[in-house]
């Protein structure tokens, strides 16, 4: 049976869709005659109640469920002998009935769009490149050090210095009163780890055990403590300890600690350039990955289906709500935020999935089970037990579908690299990682 499709507008199309009233009516009585078996009603036996009793109990909810199976059945039916890649659901509204043979409903809704990708030879991607340094390792084994630091206690006339832990009793006072938070007793913290704000490091640095001292404190505009921030308290402090800390040597018995079987730092050196040089190709992977996708989207032409959008407004929506109750916000999920705020990430992620599509269709770039393998047992060789943490990848399909996509994504983004114009640059490891100085 020929099918007419009406266009409405861009990509939104029109089916009208019949169902012949006897198949409709034909399923409901199969559906009453096959409940009747197994209802209870009270009066009747179990699958001896009159099928009138039955069917004027069951009838119209049995009707609603037949009717949606039936029309959906034809939607399909008729979307699939068009030809048509159906996106998100369509809107089906009954139309006047012109005779008592037969239903029309009239089927309403959107197709995915013909996605056009311009000549990837004229588009320009700058591609980053890195190299673990000595000084990275040198600061990888700085801070394997600083986590097995021991502390000693200094001699009562030595004053605190970087890197020291203090044991201190404070108190902090806004118009001459307490806040919530603002006073402690035997309090440890490092001086210069950045655990305190600046001006209290800097009022503590120097002083000696037993000493007290009062001082300012401004606190930022965006501190996290929102009846305290953009304000200044007034604070005194008291030493109560100063423990120097003592880092272990970087010899052999650091080196086995840290799993080096023959313990020599040679081997730990090795160890830790190697898991670096992991991190680093993920990283660049991903910074790359992120320039491809926006030469992607600035060479590709679409139109967007508005349902596909919604949907992933929704889904932005959803996660915003998630958040919001995982950091204690009380009605997270009746929270005003307005949907408008994602319609951007909304639209970029649909037009980026539609596009990554059409380009892994036309150039075969779908993940081949090799590359999937590889990259789980890449992903576990940082682990103690890489073969534990691949079979839990391997045993989870939604863990598997996301190893799997991210594969489809570095196959597009190595497709495209070798064809665009590449502008290389290369970072220091540092500015890749995010570290500053």
């Amino acid at each position: 049976m020929a099918v007419t499709v009406e266009t409405l507008e861009k990509l939104e199309r029109k089916i009208t869709l019949t169902l012949p009233v006897n198949v409709i009516q034909s399923e409901v009585d199969a559906r009453l005659k096959k409940l009747a078996r197994t209802v209870k009603m009270d009066g009747f036996r179990p699958g001896k109640v009159p099928m009138n009793v039955v069917a004027q109990r069951y009838g119209y909810s049995v009707h609603y469920e037949v009717m949606n199976d039936k029309v959906g059945e034809a939607f399909a039916t008729a979307a699939n002998e068009a030809g048509l890649r159906v996106a998100g659901q369509p809107r089906i509204t009954e139309k006047e009935q012109a005779g008592d043979a037969e239903l029309a409903f009239d089927a309403v809704f959107e197709v995915f769009p013909d996605v056009q990708i311009g000549d990837l030879t004229t588009a320009e991607v700058e591609k980053l490149s890195a190299e673990v340094s000595d000084s990275a390792i040198d600061k990888t084994i700085d801070i394997l050090r600083k986590q097995r630091r021991t502390f000693a206690q200094r001699p009562m006339d030595a004053a605190a210095q970087e890197g020291d832990r203090v044991t201190v009793d404070f108190e902090g006072k806004i118009d001459g009163e307490t806040f919530s938070g603002g006073k402690a007793a035997d309090f440890q913290f490092l001086v210069g780890e950045g655990q305190m704000l600046k001006e209290f490091e800097e009022a503590v640095r120097g002083m000696k055990s037993g000493e007290s001292k009062t001082f300012p404190l401004a606190f930022p505009e965006d501190y996290h403590g929102k009846d305290v921030a953009g304000k200044t308290a007034d604070f005194m402090v008291t030493i109560q300890k100063i423990e120097a800390a003592h880092l272990p040597e970087v010899n052999e018995a650091l080196a086995k600690s840290l799993g080096i079987e023959d313990g020599t730092v040679e081997a730990l050196r090795a160890d830790i350039k190697k898991n670096l040089e992991r991190e680093v190709k993920f990283r660049l992977q991903a910074r790359n990955k992120q320039a491809v996708m926006d030469a992607l989207v600035a060479k590709a032409e679409l139109d967007l289906p508005k349902s596909s959008v919604q949907a992933e407004v929704a889904r932005l929506l959803e996660g915003a709500r998630a958040e919001l109750k995982q950091r204690g916000i009380k009605d997270a999920e009746n929270a005003p935020i307005p949907d408008d705020v994602f319609l951007p990430q909304a639209e970029r992620r649909v037009r980026l999935g539609l596009v990554v599509a059409e380009l892994v269709r036309a150039n075969e770039l779908q993940a081949r089970p090799e590359q999937i393998k590889a990259h789980v047992e890449e992903l576990a060789a940082s682990y103690e037990k890489p073969a534990d943490v691949v079979r839990w990848y391997f045993s989870d399909n939604r863990r598997m579908a996301e190893v799997e996509a991210v594969v489809i994504e570095n196959n597009v983004t190595e497709f495209v690299l070798a064809k665009a114009r590449i502008n290389e640059k290369a970072v220091s490891f540092d500015e890749l990682m995010g570290q500053q100085g």
